[in-house]
């Protein structure tokens, strides 16, 4: 329910003047026979309800319902955006900003729609006491079950609001109320798997002396949407290092607390120091048994610098690039699996050389994947890239995602660079 002020006279608009087509149709609406007049309006509200909610970004709903408010009834619309017990001033103004009520007006109506002893649809409307008498204004709590997210505010100088432009005005608001309630819960989630990818990705495990690593994550998109990518090192008998990369399939918070149940797994069976093949095996057996945990895919490499060499195992995954000390880098042969969780097993291991000096990046499929793009073209484009001699594993990182554009990918991106040397 929304609270209005009719204007005291009706403004005549003047020869020539401009009238607000959406007025026009509301007024012609009102004025039709009763039956058209329920279509027309229908069909206006249907046009108006559309352009609200098109994301998942609160201000954008804000002001998509600013917007609708004018174009609806002309005018200025704004909104006062509640978080907490903090209400802001006028936001997302469409309009001229000298229509609008005084602000301490807007939030005392808003505080109270906000009192939990009071119903927010039945909060008595008052008149601002400051308006001309030429101006009429509205404003209708933006809520959504119990909860109260702000309140949209509309004047406009001179031409009264009509009763059905009130109602209209209000469906507006409960739509975007129900938008804003989406989006905050959105982000709740958003910001919560994100809590729990960081401090997962803080702890890495430690490798031997004898293998330097530098690990890189970048989520994708300006929304930072977090996904079940992740890196993993887990010190192994007789000096040998075991290297993963793994991506849980999905995004959000679900797909990193998969991610935390493979690695957790992972770290349990590779403290048996099982050959990588034998690793992902049980890791599959036991992700199998569980009916929610969702697919992954998983790269292992157990680094051994004093054989000088490196086994790999892969389930579903992308095979490690290999950069030679002049630069010249190669990618890895190895047989691959199926994505872990799939119970169907049938991997295997597949032994390289890796010499003092050498660096092997494992890396998720968000570095080279790209919309449209054969996989097979996207890792030769990964291969062509030749890196300066002498580098450290922090610039040969750097190098990689600066000329795949990483930072500009479409899905989650997770690098792990490491290089054996002799102390």
């Amino acid at each position: 329910m929304a609270r209005w002020i009719p204007s005291r006279r009706r403004h005549l608009p003047a020869d020539g003047e401009a009238v607000p087509p959406t007025t026009r149709a509301t007024e012609a609406a009102e004025a039709a026979p009763a039956g058209d007049a329920a279509g027309a309006r229908l069909t206006v509200l249907r046009d108006a309800l559309a352009g609200i909610g098109t994301t998942l970004d609160e201000p954008t709903t804000c002001a998509e319902l600013t917007r609708a408010a004018v174009r609806l009834a002309g005018g200025t619309a704004a909104v006062l955006r509640r978080t907490g017990q903090t209400i802001s001033g006028y936001e997302e103004i469409t309009g001229d900003a000298d229509v609008l009520p005084d602000v301490r007006w807007a939030t005392a109506v808003t505080r109270e729609a906000s009192t939990p002893a009071l119903d927010a649809a039945s909060v008595p409307w008052r008149e601002y006491a400051g308006a001309p008498r030429t101006r009429a204004a509205l404003c209708a709590p933006l809520t959504s079950g119990e909860d109260v997210y702000g309140a949209l505010v509309w004047a406009r100088s001179g031409e009264p609001l009509h009763p059905g432009e009130a109602e209209l005005l209000s469906v507006l608001a409960e739509r975007a109320a129900s938008h804003i309630r989406h989006a905050r819960a959105y982000e709740q989630v958003n910001r919560t798997a994100g809590d729990l990818q960081r401090a997962l990705l803080a702890e890495p495990g430690r490798p031997h002396p004898n293998l330097d690593i530098a690990v890189r994550y970048l989520p994708a998109g300006r929304q930072t949407v977090v996904g079940g990518d992740w890196c993993e090192t887990v010190r192994l008998h007789f000096g040998r290092t075991l290297l993963v990369v793994g991506d849980v399939m999905g995004h959000g918070l679900e797909a990193a607390v998969d991610m935390n149940a493979y690695r957790s797994s992972l770290r349990y069976i590779a403290s048996a120091d099982l050959p990588p093949h034998r690793v992902l095996r049980q890791m599959d057996e036991i992700s199998a048994r569980e009916a929610d945990r969702r697919p992954a895919t998983c790269l292992l490499a157990s680094v051994d610098p004093g054989r000088r060499q490196v086994t790999l195992a892969s389930a579903g995954h992308l095979p490690p690039l290999l950069i030679a000390p002049d630069g010249e880098a190669t990618l890895l042969p190895l047989p691959v699996g199926p994505p872990l969780g799939t119970g169907l097993g049938g991997y295997e291991s597949a032994t390289h050389p890796l010499a003092v000096g050498e660096t092997l990046v494992l890396f998720t499929d968000g570095l080279v994947e790209r919309r449209g793009e054969d996989i097979d073209d996207s890792l030769a484009r990964l291969a062509a890239v030749r890196f300066p001699t002498g580098d450290g594993l922090d610039e040969v990182l750097d190098t990689i995602l600066g000329r795949l554009d990483a930072r500009y990918a479409e899905d989650d991106v997770a690098v792990l660079a490491a290089r054996p040397y002799s102390r």
